[in-house]
């Protein structure tokens, strides 16, 4: 009787554990046991040059000084 018990508290446990992680990875882009994806410089560069932020010129002259 108390096997049982026990067994049911965990098999529900598992169960919501691996719901949230679940969600979790499929959601947000992050990964199911950190936080979120860190962007790399390069990336924030290009999402800079997509909004218009920054020219091609800064892109390019950022870019090679990254890539050094």
């Amino acid at each position: 009787m108390l096997f049982g018990s026990i067994a049911m508290v965990l098999f529900w446990g598992a169960l919501i554990l691996v719901i949230v992680l679940l969600v979790r990875w499929l959601g947000e882009g992050r990964s199911p046991f950190g936080g979120p994806r860190r962007k790399s410089a390069i990336d924030i560069l290009e999402e800079r040059f997509a909004r218009g932020e920054i020219d091609q010129e800064e892109f390019e002259e950022r870019r090679r000084l990254l890539s050094e």
